[in-house]
């Protein structure tokens, strides 16, 4: 079957910003933030973005354009055997974990702006009244399972047009509206009372705030953030073609998270200390603290709506680019259709989703480590398998692969050579051969002493 490309080097960018700027840096990033020592946490995910990220996700997609192939057979392709074929068939399962649970995450986000409709979600005085409703919906059967088959019916859809009429269609539309309406609930935020509180809890460090556990969160967000590790960049880069500069690319793909995660921020912050709410809430800060934030503000069904539509649409993008991997694995290895592989992907992740969105109901009972079902696999992907793919793709390319042959590849699409430029040759191999493996491994280390 004739490999699909992108029918633009824009359409890439917009579908790459697409995948990082989702639920990655509007609903994860906030409530880590909170959790996690506030503008410490942000300025080591700052620095985890440029410093890590944005070597692997360049490895990744060198990866993906050099072999024209899905992570497993990209992979074997490189590391000539089965050893690196089932690293790279970790990531691909890895993006079929990741969309389970973003697709619990986002049928949450469509129930929520369905419910904005009624004014239902708008209408609370206290935070017990907020949490009584939360409880209703997420504990729910009917609910959970409705709005699951919603989503996936969207994402389906999506994805069942290919990648240009798809996935690239889609994120160009998408994409600059989410840019708009973020802004607009920023500049909401930034005008309510006690405003200045929130700008100081997301830019003023305390430094008392730092240790092991708030770096490991940084670098797992930094990595959550861009969309490596799990197969998506080598996939979206399998579907670029040679004359595409990766650096116009990337570049202002990383731009975009850092301002769309500052952003979601500020109007979140912003919004929660002008009322008084708690920024510790943890993962469902989204769902019960916003919307008592909403509930007291002017225009608060407005707001509520967009910033619920928001999310929907960063929860589309992020799913239809977790999701993508798994299905180019059926296509290229098991000589699926598109829209069998879609198929069967769209069913396998709605199977799985059910329990995981269950977890906070009927099957509350199930915990794995102390854990729900859903934070389990949600720490199992942030936490262990997206860095440690992002370990095994740099590890590829900086010692498996002749680095002479990845800088050829990255030069290809630009005017320079950088194999034959000592400062970037240099930078280069520092970054991807040791700094990066290094600050890993470090990470992984303290996990286990940790444990």
């Amino acid at each position: 079957m004739k490999r699909e490309h992108w029918k633009s080097k824009l359409g890439f960018m917009w579908s790459a910003i697409g995948s990082a700027v989702g639920l990655g840096s509007i609903w994860r990033f906030p409530y880590i933030v909170g959790q996690n020592g506030g503008a410490v946490f942000v300025l080591l995910f700052c620095i985890f973005l440029i410093c890590v990220s944005l070597p692997i996700m360049l490895s990744e997609i060198v990866i993906g354009r050099s072999t024209q192939t899905n992570p497993s057979d990209a992979f074997h392709k490189i590391g000539e055997n089965k050893g690196w074929k089932a690293l790279g068939t970790m990531q691909v399962l890895t993006g079929f974990l990741v969309s389970i649970f973003y697709s619990v995450i986002c049928s949450w986000t469509l129930g929520y702006l369905i419910e904005t409709f009624t004014g239902t979600v708008t209408s609370f005085t206290t935070s017990q009244e907020a949490t009584l409703f939360w409880k209703s919906r997420f504990e729910g059967v009917t609910w959970t399972i409705g709005c699951l088959i919603g989503f996936m019916f969207l994402s389906a859809t999506v994805l069942f047009s290919g990648v240009q009429k798809g996935i690239e269609a889609t994120n160009k539309i998408l994409m600059p509206l989410l840019f708009i309406f973020l802004l607009f609930l920023a500049y909401a935020g930034l005008m309510m009372p006690n405003a200045s509180k929130g700008l100081v809890f997301l830019f003023q460090p305390d430094w008392s705030m730092l240790n092991a556990k708030v770096v490991l969160l940084a670098l797992g967000q930094a990595c959550f953030g861009l969309s490596v590790g799990q197969g998506t960049m080598i996939t979206y880069g399998s579907y670029l073609r040679k004359k595409d500069n990766l650096f116009k690319i990337t570049i202002p793909v990383t731009i975009a998270i850092v301002v769309v995660s500052l952003l979601a921020g500020i109007a979140i912050f912003t919004a929660v200390f002008s009322v008084g709410g708690s920024v510790t809430s943890g993962s469902d800060l989204i769902y019960k603290t916003l919307p008592l934030v909403f509930s007291s503000m002017r225009f608060g069904t407005l707001l509520a709506f967009m910033f619920f539509a928001l999310m929907l649409f960063a929860g589309l993008t992020s799913q239809i680019s977790a999701m993508e991997p798994f299905i180019a694995y059926l296509i290229d290895h098991k000589s699926f259709s598109r829209h069998g592989a879609v198929f069967v992907c769209s069913i396998s992740v709605l199977v799985f989703a059910i329990p995981i969105g269950l977890s906070f109901g009927i099957f509350s009972d199930y915990q794995i480590f102390g854990m729900s079902l859903f934070d389990a696999l949600s720490s199992l992907c942030v936490n262990i398998l997206i860095p440690l793919g992002a370990l095994a793709a740099v590890i590829l390319v900086g010692w498996r692969k002749p680095f002479k042959k990845f800088l050829k590849n990255l030069s290809e699409g630009t005017s320079l050579d950088f194999s034959k430029v000592p400062f970037l040759k240099n930078l280069f191999s520092f970054s991807i051969r040791y700094l990066v493996p290094v600050v890993i491994l470090i990470i992984f280390l303290n996990i286990f002493y940790a444990g």
